[in-house]
């Protein structure tokens, strides 16, 4: 998920978690709350809304929708350092990358699949769009929690370069197997909902190939023409807003359109959120013990942790609108996602801080052994 915090502004250390982030992200959950009910106000006072954006459509992607999906996903992919894909080839480091992928894109997918069917078996659209949520690996607002969770921020920008490249190629595979060949062999009843995998893919290179292109040639162009010092610390902050702006202009539209399956059927955002809230819990879990497995330090566990447990919402929005549409419930099942996200993973900031005290006490006595480093360092409560 977007943010407009920089990971690569160290932190103070007597700073709170939620002081840590900037005043944009300390209130997304309250700005994503407003722009629901901004949505659900213009869906009731203009009721040919969702007849005017069938005119402003190519295929099924809605412009104006489009629009705000590119943009919030430009300013985040301009953010990775690609160049750490290749720069560390270290043992450990292979190890981390491996478990990262398994995590990311077998463990995963296979577990929003089966809580999919746990939860939402009566509710085909819903179920399916949490698979396709489950599909979408985070590639941006991990930055954040494994800074603020002291992670090993190197290590956490190679786990998200490594999943914005791995989307364009597995996403829709994997989405044509799990929307489409899992459910036929197991007998499950897909309700009808066949995926191709062209259909996915076309989704995907637009909505992750397009910005992907241009948040990485704008990296090597801005990092060559001004350094990476002032392309950090200048040039991010300023794109970096425009990643929320497109969220929130996205989530005005979806809710504008969605406005009475949302108003008429409110207990449908609440067991939507519920396998989601199990899913972040588990993967989280799976990370902290893969990093253990492995003998990783807790800087790269706590790095293998967050990019397991986070998904990017932006691509699963973006391919339910595509694929479905915009007034599907798998475009919904998308859109509950980032409201629950960011309080949620505040809190396992606070448990893997916790765990560092118990799992790695080494590590602990040498961060407070060196006074005021802000890497880690660790927050009051808040």
């Amino acid at each position: 998920m977007a943010s407009t915090l920089q990971p690569t502004a160290p932190p103070r250390a007597d700073t709170p978690v939620l002081g840590r982030l900037s005043t944009l992200d300390r209130f997304l959950p309250v700005w994503i709350l407003l722009a629901m009910a901004l949505g659900l106000g213009l869906g009731a006072a203009i009721p040919s809304l969702n007849d005017g954006l069938d005119h402003l459509r190519i295929g099924t992607v809605s412009l104006p929708i489009a629009l705000g999906l590119l943009l919030m996903m430009y300013p985040v992919l301009a953010k990775v350092r690609y160049g750490d894909v290749v720069r560390d080839r270290s043992p450990e480091t292979a190890r981390m990358l491996g478990a990262s992928l398994v995590l990311n894109w077998i463990v995963g997918p296979a577990l929003m699949f089966a809580l999919a069917w746990i939860f939402l078996g009566d509710q085909p659209e819903f179920r399916t769009g949490l698979i396709i949520v489950g599909l979408a690996r985070c590639i941006a607002m991990v930055l954040i929690w494994s800074d603020l969770s002291c992670a090993d921020r190197e290590s956490t920008a190679l786990l998200v370069a490594v999943n914005s490249v791995f989307q364009i190629v597995a996403y829709s595979v994997l989405g044509w197997f799990y929307l489409t060949a899992l459910p036929d062999l197991l007998g499950l009843d897909s309700q009808g909902f066949g995926v191709g995998i062209w259909e996915v893919a076309r989704t995907v290179l637009i909505f992750l190939g397009i910005p992907l292109v241009a948040g990485a040639l704008t990296r090597v162009i801005g990092v060559r023409r001004m350094g990476e010092a002032a392309y950090e610390s200048r040039f991010l902050p300023r794109i970096g807003p425009f990643a929320l702006y497109g969220l929130l202009f996205t989530i005005v539209m979806l809710f504008a359109i969605q406005g009475d399956a949302i108003t008429s059927e409110p207990l449908d955002v609440a067991r939507i959120a519920l396998p989601l809230l199990v899913y972040f819990a588990l993967m989280f879990s799976a990370g902290l013990a893969a990093g253990r497995l492995i003998g990783a330090s807790y800087a790269r566990t706590a790095s293998l942790a967050f990019t397991a447990a986070g998904n990017n919402f932006e691509l699963a929005i973006a391919v339910a609108i595509g694929v479905f549409g915009a007034t599907s419930g798998q475009a919904l099942a998308g859109v509950v996602g980032p409201l629950i996200e960011v309080p949620v993973l505040v809190g396992l900031v606070y448990v893997a801080l916790w765990i560092r005290r118990r799992w790695y006490p080494a590590e602990e006595a040498a961060a407070r052994a060196v006074p005021g480093t802000p890497r880690t360092a660790e927050p009051r409560a808040v």
